[in-house]
């Protein structure tokens, strides 16, 4: 785990050295739990909103977008319920005056005892080899045994305090951490407070007085911006049941605990996508999206052994099914996408609470009825982390040199080809340039004629980029260079005007999509 933590940390030091994040104001010590996006991550960042959106409204002739404002009317926010019930259970430590998650600490603690079971079987693995029996060996060890009955209790307690009647029973998460001898990671002692509730958005005014001024909310999901629109959309659109409504837009989260980067930020992107559907087809949609956005995900060629399906033991008052799409992080398997079947929750109370009927008559059966939602959610920048992680390589080279690579998808990548003078004279930048002056409207490209070819080739590897090409002394001749493929190292010799043809297939969002028919 310390070696997976110190991964973590050189690639949060790349992402600041090579312009993928910054701290936001870093010249004032920047802003806790807020991060911008340097010249290569919004690039980055992009193309993987553009691989989200083209996956979603060009691939589906049933979904179609909008961009709703930040700033809704405050009354939107009482009838979705984040007014009453969007809060965190949070507990201080009074040695370290540190506040956290409670929630977070027993699920940490959950993870430990699954952890201690799988470093059981690793262990059993290696000692008997091909004739080890998992499943015999979980039934019969006595840690592996032991471990189990220690999360099972666990996982029992924690289900009826996060359901109890009436909401989360507060006392009772408390006495879990304090049974469970929970210690803070900061001071080391179990000198807690008692566990309270804290909203998690965003207030300001509007309105030119104090007077006068109304309080309303920076919007703490995206979510809320479609349902209010579904009439508008359906309407002009003239949309038939299912159909679906993608957007990408910013969210804002007043996190207390916000940590591991850009893992949990107070501000931060959403690309959700919610589609309605009839009453009583609500579970055969989940089950297609699920399938759907997994197979999104593991098309980035990531391997499938790092995703896994998380299915939600507490259910939102609002759903029937959830589940969470996990990737493994350097810091184990978490959350980047959720998909939800949140039922007529929604609709049935923005109805309720603008006094506008909100909903669908269908022509099939003759009935008007409000529609069931199917909703798809992914965090931005978790997503943009999970490909930092899985591209960042420190790579041991033969000839004994390291080399510090990100195998980006080609198609995700800021640039996809740096062209290279060997040296500053002869005509070559020139060639370099017009190459390059021939390519920018296919592709994004870059020019770099400082340092060794070597050097250069190192700058565009910690970038991602998976094409460099070099210009030199034979080109002037004959109109050909060098192209070094990033992953492999390998070089060959291709014309000028092949250029074009060998690389945008590659490097193109739609090389991704045409994977997902």
């Amino acid at each position: 785990m310390a070696q997976q933590e110190d991964v973590f940390k050189k690639i949060v030091s790349h992402c600041k050295e090579y312009g993928f994040v910054f701290p936001s104001s870093d010249i004032y010590d920047g802003l806790g739990a807020v991060y911008d996006y340097g010249q290569n991550g919004v690039e980055l960042k992009n193309n993987i909103k553009q691989y989200w959106w083209q996956s979603m409204v060009l691939l589906h002739d049933n979904i179609v977008g909008i961009d709703a404002a930040i700033f809704m009317h405050p009354t939107t926010w009482k009838a979705s319920g984040h007014v009453d019930a969007f809060n965190d259970p949070l507990i201080d430590n009074r040695d370290s005056k540190k506040r956290y998650r409670a929630d977070v600490l027993i699920e940490e603690q959950m993870t430990k005892y699954e952890d201690k079971i799988q470093k059981e079987i690793e262990k059993a693995q290696k000692r008997f080899g091909d004739k080890f029996d998992e499943a015999q060996f979980r039934a019969t060890n006595a840690r592996v045994l032991e471990n189990q009955q220690k999360y099972d209790n666990l996982h029992q307690r924690y289900q009826e305090v996060m359901n109890a009647p009436g909401g989360i029973d507060l006392e009772g998460m408390k006495q879990i951490i304090l049974d469970e001898e929970i210690v803070c990671p900061i001071s080391g002692t179990r000198n807690w407070t008692d566990v309270r509730q804290f909203n998690l958005m965003f207030k300001t005014e509007m309105g030119s007085t104090a007077d006068g001024a109304s309080t309303i909310y920076l919007r703490p999901e995206t979510a809320q911006g479609i349902f209010v629109n579904y009439l508008n959309v359906q309407k002009t659109g003239r949309m038939k049941l299912p159909f679906g409504i993608a957007q990408i837009g910013k969210a804002f989260r007043n996190e207390i605990v916000a940590r591991q980067f850009i893992f949990r930020m107070r501000e931060f992107e959403q690309m959700e996508m919610q589609f309605f559907i009839q009453p009583g087809t609500e579970l055969d949609w989940f089950a297609k999206w699920k399938e759907t956005r997994m197979k999104w995900h593991q098309n980035l060629g990531f391997g499938a052994e790092n995703y896994r399906f998380h299915d939600h033991d507490k259910l939102a008052h609002y759903a029937n099914a959830a589940t969470d799409i996990e990737f493994h992080m350097p810091f184990g398997f978490k959350e980047v996408e959720g998909i939800h079947s949140r039922t007529n929750f929604d609709l049935s109370q923005h109805a309720k609470y603008s006094g506008k009927k909100i909903e669908y008559f269908d022509p099939e059966t003759n009935e008007s009825y409000t529609p069931y939602v199917i909703e798809t959610s992914i965090g931005v920048d978790r997503m943009f982390l999970s490909i930092m992680c899985h591209s960042y390589e420190e790579q041991q080279l033969p000839d004994g040199q390291t080399r510090t690579v990100l195998h980006l998808p080609a198609a995700l990548a800021p640039v996809k080809l740096a062209v290279f003078p060997l040296t500053k004279k002869d005509g070559m930048p020139e060639k370099a340039q017009e190459i390059i002056n021939d390519l920018r409207f296919h592709f994004n490209c870059k020019y770099e004629e400082k340092d060794q070819i070597g050097k250069r080739y190192r700058r565009m590897d910690a970038i991602g980029c998976p094409y460099c090409v070099t210009v030199d002394q034979q080109t002037l001749e004959d109109n050909t260079v060098t192209l070094r493929d990033r992953d492999t190292m390998e070089q060959k010799r291709v014309a000028i005007s092949d250029l074009r043809s060998i690389i945008e297939d590659k490097v193109s969002i739609t090389s991704l999509l045409k994977k997902l028919l």
